[in-house]
């Protein structure tokens, strides 16, 4: 199979998962805030890659090198997930997803210097009519624009960085190593952040199943993810994820009764019209090559 398509698949598998890792956390904000969620997620997170390690025996592929590089894309991740779990608790999942999807931009912008990947005009006018969906969506009023949609959209930059250093990262790490040094680094930050204050909140019986569901959610979508990224150049693999905002959309209607907003359908619809080109136009090409 074309390796731009394996990647598609791939993603889908991180959709589903973050979208899942919305309700939940949701659902547990209500006890806890976003640096007590990203602890215990990434508490959770650790136990369950190390008995992955171990049953499936893959501590062969498990390193130090390049601890930095892993520094850099786990601090973005940390910061523009805590800017996400917070934004998924003050505005209407359709409207924090349509807002996090301008990822795509930064992506283009930082992916020439991190990873030396070329921007053609085709990824161009692709994240240009995309962005132009996301208008459609959120039609963004300077007067009228509140916290959470500054969070929105600053966790976009955070899931960027965090987007081009896995690549380059999957250049020459395992995704198991990538996904250990995401859970404990993560986890470290959890405890600096959370612990701020001298006072960490411990979960009710009620938000560990909830903290399992976003730790398994999150660690299988940075598994499709990573391995996605491994497949395709970040700025073909990231813009996909823009399927995730119909999707969400439908959750929003059904479970908490978030109002059907028709710009919401007729911008999904610009969004996933660009990302099919995008995906048909890097097809093409790989096939050209390879012939």
């Amino acid at each position: 199979m074309n390796p731009t398509l394996r990647a598609c698949l791939w993603m889908s598998g991180a959709i589903i998962s973050f979208s899942v890792m919305a309700i939940a956390g949701r659902a547990v904000s209500l006890d806890l805030d976003t640096f007590e969620i990203m602890l215990f997620r990434s508490l959770i997170g650790v136990v369950i890659m190390l008995a992955v390690i171990q049953v499936a025996g893959l501590r062969d592929q498990i390193n130090a090198r390049d601890l930095p590089l892993h520094a850099l894309r786990n601090l973005s991740h940390f910061a523009g997930q805590n800017l996400w779990f917070y934004s998924i608790t003050v505005l209407p999942l359709a409207q924090v997803f349509a807002l996090e999807f301008t990822t795509p931009f930064w992506v283009m912008l930082l992916a020439p210097l991190v990873l030396g990947e070329q921007l053609t005009k085709a990824r161009a006018l692709s994240a240009l009519v995309g962005f132009v969906g996301i208008l459609i969506v959120t039609r963004p009023d300077p007067q009228g624009l509140v916290f959470g949609q500054l969070t929105a959209a600053l966790c976009a930059v955070g899931f960027a960085g965090s987007a081009v250093f896995t690549r380059r990262l999957t250049r020459t790490h395992a995704t198991v190593n990538i996904l250990l040094w995401l859970t404990l680094m993560q986890a470290v930050f959890g405890v600096i952040f959370a612990g701020y204050d001298a006072s960490i909140a411990w979960p009710e019986a009620t938000a560990w199943p909830w903290l399992i569901s976003i730790s398994l959610a999150g660690l299988v979508a940075h598994y499709c993810l990573t391995t996605a990224l491994s497949l395709a150049p970040a700025s073909v693999v990231i813009p996909v994820d823009f399927i995730r905002l119909p999707l969400i959309a439908l959750v929003g209607m059904w479970l908490y009764a978030e109002a059907f907003d028709p710009f919401v359908a007729l911008g999904a619809l610009v969004i996933f019209g660009a990302n099919y080109a995008n995906i048909l136009h890097e097809s093409r090409k790989t096939t050209v090559t390879k012939t």
